[in-house]
């Protein structure tokens, strides 16, 4: 009862506050979403909501004509007299007189093609006109899910912190923002949020950003995580067909033509639906265009929409998009759901005197108490209103969120879930202390339980204990992990303490020490579990272990924007390890098991380096060149800049080694880059190089390893750091070295222009990778390759075929399988 009345009392506060409210329906009484509605020759209005329900902030009495805009229907003018506040004023809007003209009907080629080659020609024309302006910017987010399942691989889903209801529905994510935007080329956009709300989260700060829902048709491709094809682009002829569906005349006299946009293959990255084009003004005036998840290769999402409006500035001759509305629906391993972003753009100044020096790299920005805004704010300033569902989702968020930050609720909970379960076998256990922010888990050994030839089977244990502070940017951690081999016999155990000092330049600082097994190699992430299923099964023990004691430290932190600092200094004490086993699956007698030694495979009991000490020194920055970031109160989120390649200079040193040999000096440098190619894809590139000093006869450890791959299998996904059949220590060196990793993804380029093919919606990849030494002729792979793979929306399957060369002479050719997340 309570909330009902406190619901009913919010709603009428909500039409209170609007002076001017009312809805806007069609016809057949359906209810328009995202009108705009504006005082004729004033720059500021409001937006229907998803139930045609608008309020209109006008302040004074007296005579107005209110305009309601809304894109494929007549614009309504409504001349009114307001004697007092509040005002009810509903709108009937009818649908857009649409002719073609016989004329036309009668022409050899279908009239859009012309308009749309005069709009190509003007696109760089209109889109300098956004060159420099300021506006004001709304932007709502909301999720919502349909009918979720309650249990996902085994674990409870709950009611996602009372987001959904009976039936397993409802709004699980709502978010609003109102910023300031700045425009001065060749700056990037800035954008300062003057208010921010999240509902169910009163300290919450909203991720809605100018920058993100910014689609610019002007531009030759809009970017969906992937890039597509703008209906007017400059090479748009070559993925679209056009269909003039018909004219008509908007309020102020432009002549609009409405162009069907028809792609020309099914998977190509492009849109359908309409463009509105202002005819001699060659502007857009409006546009509904949708584009599947398979088109974007965004396996979830099975429809994006985008519908703009725009309106013409006379004085500046602009026309400047006023609202967008960018839904999507989506389903996936059972949930399924849908999504509405609402961006409302207002109070434009397109001739604004903005200062250059007011531009820097932090591109978004909150002013203070930004999420502390009361509902009163919210109401004079939100220039579309809320359904009726937002305001109980508010409602209901924010009462819940009081007794769900309570320590009675989060105690009662944590007890709950504290208790051991049948399952925590397989999967671990948890316990925690929400209301300290405390969590302790122990995992389970059957779930890290791996197979070497030098420890046999092995398990391991590890215990992990972290305190989050008040504003979560603080946290302590305490980690460690029990191993045993039971071939060779051994228990072997490792600990770290870890501490982030802050979430804006990450400070961190950590300790750990124990004693491990250790790859030669220790890039090679996805090899211990390879090696597991290749040993049993065919016996190639590609896994090459020796065994550390240590101490180390590490510290790190960013700097200054774009330059980030990492360090180590540790002890170690390095020992040989040999097989102590020959176990197999399937044993056959003209195989065996290589030994331990990764430079030579037949010297059983011979080790490749001395047993030894040594200190190690770390010194390594990564170089973001123009790197632009968002400025979140609890937070720094760092944009690389993907016009500019990113820099690693590291410096190396063993020194002290009890061994005087091994002790040396390396210096490094890598250069990373991926390159967005428009319409074209992708292209990576990773050179490294690094030059030893006073190396000749350090321990092979030291050496630098190319990541090789002779398994014939991409776990990890990461084809751009590691060559894929070279053997793993072949090229090992202690001497200067060089390697080259590019590869192109054509994302559809190509594969789509083939007929039969393009139904597949495959993409093709190119790659080549070269390692280059002082002691070998130079090293080379090229590589052919199709990701995109799978069925249905299980599409994260890769395979490529690989051909390698040394010198002149051909080293290898095959297959290779892996994933490409």
């Amino acid at each position: 009862m309570k909330k009902s009345l406190l619901l009913l009392l919010l709603l009428f506060c909500i039409k209170l506050s609007a002076q001017v409210v009312g809805t806007v329906t069609s016809k057949e009484n359906k209810p328009l979403a995202v009108v705009n509605i504006f005082v004729e020759n004033t720059r500021k209005g409001t937006t229907t909501n998803n139930d045609g329900y608008y309020q209109l902030d006008i302040k004074n009495t007296g005579n107005y004509t209110i305009v309601f805009q809304y894109l494929g229907f007549k614009t309504l003018k409504k001349t009114v007299t307001i004697n007092s506040f509040p005002f009810t004023l509903d709108a009937v809007l009818e649908e857009e007189d649409i002719s073609l003209d016989e004329v036309l009907l009668d022409a050899k080629e279908d009239p859009a093609i012309q308009i749309i080659r005069n709009t190509i020609a003007k696109r760089k024309e209109n889109l300098e006109k956004y060159n420099t302006y300021t506006a004001d910017f709304y932007s709502r987010g909301l999720l919502q899910l349909k009918d979720a399942p309650e249990k996902i691989f085994g674990q409870e889903i709950g009611d996602l912190e009372g987001s959904l209801d009976s039936t397993r529905s409802g709004i699980i994510y709502l978010s609003e923002t109102i910023s300031k935007l700045e425009k001065l080329s060749p700056k990037p956009l800035k954008e300062t949020i003057t208010a921010s709300k999240v509902s169910g989260n009163s300290n919450g700060f909203s991720f809605n950003n100018a920058t993100d829902v910014d689609f610019n048709f002007y531009e030759n491709t809009i970017s969906l995580e992937t890039e597509i094809v703008s209906p007017i682009a400059d090479f748009a002829f070559n993925y679209y067909n056009f269909k003039l569906v018909g004219t008509f005349y908007d309020d102020s006299g432009h002549l609009v033509n409405k162009i069907e946009v028809l792609p020309k293959r099914k998977n190509d990255k492009t849109f359908d639906g309409f463009i509105y084009i202002v005819e001699d003004q060659w502007s857009l005036f409006g546009l509904e265009l949708n584009i599947t998840g398979q088109q974007a290769q965004i396996a979830p999402v099975d429809l994006f929409t985008i519908n703009q409006s725009f309106s013409y500035f006379e004085d500046e001759n602009v026309w400047g998009k006023i609202s967008q509305i960018f839904d999507f629906t989506f389903g996936f391993m059972g949930f399924n759901g849908s999504g509405r972003f609402t961006a409302v753009y207002s109070d434009y100044d397109f001739n604004p005197n903005l200062d250059k020096n007011n531009f820097s790299r932090e591109i978004l920005s909150f002013k203070d108490n930004a999420n502390k805004k009361d509902s009163l704010y919210w109401q004079e300033k939100r220039p579309v209103p809320l359904t009726d569902a937002e305001v109980k989702d508010y409602i209901k968020k924010d009462s819940i969120q009081l007794v769900r930050e309570s320590q009675p609720y989060l105690d009662s909970v944590d007890q709950a879930e504290n208790k051991f379960k049948l399952g925590d076998i397989l999967g671990g256990y948890t316990y925690k202390n929400s209301f300290k922010k405390k969590r302790f888990s122990i995992s389970s050994p059957i779930s890290a339980i791996q197979f070497n030839t030098v420890q046999g089977w092995n398990g391991t244990v590890i215990a992990n204990y972290t305190k989050r502070y008040k504003d979560s940017e603080k946290y302590f951690n305490i980690k460690s992990d029990v191993n045993y081999g039971f071939a060779d016999d051994r228990l072997r155990g490792t600990g770290t303490i870890n501490y982030r000092f802050n979430n804006k330049n990450r400070a961190f600082v950590s300790l750990s020490g124990g004693s491990k097994v250790e790859q030669f190699n220790p890039s090679l992430t996805s090899l211990p579990l390879l090696n597991t299923s290749y040993s049993l099964w065919f016996e190639k023990n590609y896994l090459k272990l020796y065994d550390r004691s240590f101490v180390q430290a590490n510290y790190s932190q960013e700097l200054v924007n774009g330059l980030h600092f990492y360090s180590n200094l540790s002890y170690n004490n390095r020992k040989s390890i040999f097989n102590t086993t020959d176990q197999a699956w399937y044993p056959k007698a003209d195989r065996e098991y290589t030994s331990n030694n990764p430079v030579n495979p037949t010297a059983y009991g011979i080790s490749s380096f001395a047993n030894h000490h040594i200190y190690k020194l770390n010194l390594n920055t990564r170089i973001n060149f123009g790197q632009n970031y968002l400025s979140y109160p609890n937070g720094k989120y760092n944009i690389p800049n993907s016009k500019i390649p990113t820099l690693f200079l590291g410096y190396e040193k063993g020194f002290g080694s009890s061994i005087s040999n091994y002790n040396f000096d390396l210096f490094k440098a890598q250069l990373y880059q991926n390159v967005n190619l428009s319409n074209k894809g992708d292209l990576t590139y990773f050179l490294k190089a690094g030059v030893f000093n006073n190396a000749d006869n350090i321990a092979f450890i030291d050496y630098h390893h190319f990541n090789g791959n002779q398994t014939n299998i991409v776990m990890d996904g990461n084809y751009i750091n590691s060559f894929k059949i070279l053997p793993y220590y072949d090229l090992s060196t202690n001497n200067n070295y060089a390697e080259i990793h590019t590869e192109h993804n054509f994302k559809g380029y190509i594969l789509n222009k083939i007929p039969l093919i393009n139904k597949l919606n495959y993409n093709l990849v190119l790659g080549y990778n070269a390692a280059l030494t002082k002691e070998n002729k130079p090293y080379n792979e090229f590589s052919i390759g199709l990701s995109n793979l799978g069925w249905g929306k299980v599409r994260f399957l890769r395979v490529d075929y690989v051909r390698a060369y040394s010198g002149s002479g051909l080293v290898n050719d095959t297959f290779l399988f892996g994933f490409s997340f």
